[in-house]
């Protein structure tokens, strides 16, 4: 008698069963949390199974440590943020602490904003940031990248047009 279930869900499970200790080993290697570790574990098999790449895998192991891997780099760039955002509160007088809420909503603000600058090429995220944050003028931003003003212009353009995009999310 021939299954009426598509091989999805066999292939998954065959993954899953084959290599979640493995990952989530390898992960608790990386993170020292076991409790992080199953976490990111369980969200690169969500990954996997969104992806319905499970029964063409040629090397399991590898795709799911690549998965695991940005998850882990998102992970750490997060808990970066975090402590960033926690010093900068610290530094503040307690009278002006922002709520739980507050600080909830400044995090996810964060995290949208490093994604949108992750978006972008390498050298339009260097002049986005010597430009916000290091306050340079485009032809000192065009010296210290070895660009011309016209490509700083060009960068510039590309990063405040995700910063919109991002604003009207």
């Amino acid at each position: 008698m021939a299954s009426s279930t598509s091989p999805l869900p066999d292939a998954f499970e065959h993954v899953y069963s084959s290599h979640h200790g493995w990952l989530q080993a390898w992960l608790w290697r990386k993170m020292g949390s076991h409790e992080d570790a199953a976490e990111l574990a369980q969200d690169t098999f969500l990954r996997l199974l969104a992806s319905r790449a499970s029964e063409s895998l040629q090397e399991p192991r590898a795709y799911l440590r690549t998965v695991a891997h940005g998850l882990l780099v998102n992970h750490w760039r997060r808990l970066e943020l975090e402590r960033a955002y926690l010093a900068a509160l610290a530094a503040r007088p307690e009278q002006e602490e922002p709520s739980p809420e507050e600080r909830s909503l400044v995090l996810e603000t964060l995290m949208q904003i490093d994604s949108m600058l992750d978006s972008l090429a390498p050298r339009a995220r260097r002049a986005f940031l010597l430009s916000q944050l290091d306050g340079l003028t485009y032809a000192e931003i065009a010296l210290e990248l070895g660009v011309s003003d016209r490509m700083v212009k060009k960068y510039m353009a590309q990063a405040m047009l995700q910063c919109m995009l991002l604003v009207q999310a």
